[in-house]
């Protein structure tokens, strides 16, 4: 049985990746800051363990490593974490700017450097970083995330050149449009245009995304590292 921990797990894309290890028998660590009704009921359908923290304050980070590392090594980390804000760049403040990289950004540099050691130890593991497809082209009137998950990409391309030589792959997929609460925002004109826009021509599920989480962390991705994965619909080609 393999452990996994999968951040912001509470719903969305997060969700549906601890639906989907769980579905095959791994052990989930269910990640989550404010919602605990909805981490646990996700919990209770799949068996996952709740645990709670916010991915930008270490002491937090450091007691979920404390809490996981009771139940042996982590296997699959999947930094899932991540909020967005749809803001014209002039009027996006410091504090918007901050909170977006302190989240998308140091979290997912805390949880890493939470666990990496034990991997690089055994020379063994699998990190999956959830970037976006505005992380690969930019997204007008949303600088700051585009920003913060293009990062996320510069990341993974970085720190998978330098956990190779211990056997621990790095990869990351950038969602496009997907179905999910970030998105709630959007009018159901925007979603049709975006539809329209796809070449599959439907919105994205965020099971769409789970199942490429799963495959990059499985064994057929052994020899893959480093790469950026569009799971977009062909929206970026």
């Amino acid at each position: 049985m393999r452990n996994i921990l999968i951040t912001g797990a509470s719903r969305g894309i997060g969700a549906a990746c601890a639906r989907e290890f769980a579905s095959h028998g791994d052990r989930v660590f269910l990640n989550y800051n404010n919602s605990k009704s909805a981490a646990e009921k996700i919990a209770a359908e799949t068996g996952a363990i709740p645990v709670k923290a916010d991915v930008s304050n270490f002491e937090e980070v450091n007691r979920m490593r404390k809490i996981i590392g009771g139940c042996g090594r982590l296997d699959i980390l999947v930094n899932n974490a991540g909020i967005s804000q749809t803001k014209m760049f002039t009027d996006i403040t410091e504090s918007d700017w901050d909170n977006m990289f302190n989240v998308n950004v140091k979290g997912m540099y805390l949880v890493t450097r939470a666990f990496v050691d034990d991997m690089i130890a055994a020379k063994s593991g699998k990190i999956i970083n959830v970037s976006s497809m505005w992380g690969v082209t930019g997204g007008s009137c949303e600088v700051h995330y585009s920003a913060a998950k293009a990062a996320v990409i510069g990341f993974t391309k970085a720190l998978a050149k330098e956990l190779g030589p211990s056997g621990i792959n790095v990869n990351c997929v950038a969602p496009g449009v997907i179905d999910t609460d970030m998105n709630a925002h959007l009018s159901s004109d925007d979603l049709e245009a975006l539809k329209n826009e796809t070449p599959f021509m439907r919105i994205g599920k965020s099971e769409d995304v789970a199942k490429t989480v799963f495959f990059l962390a499985s064994r057929n991705a052994d020899f893959i590292t480093g790469q950026i994965v569009n799971v977009d619909g062909g929206m970026v080609i």
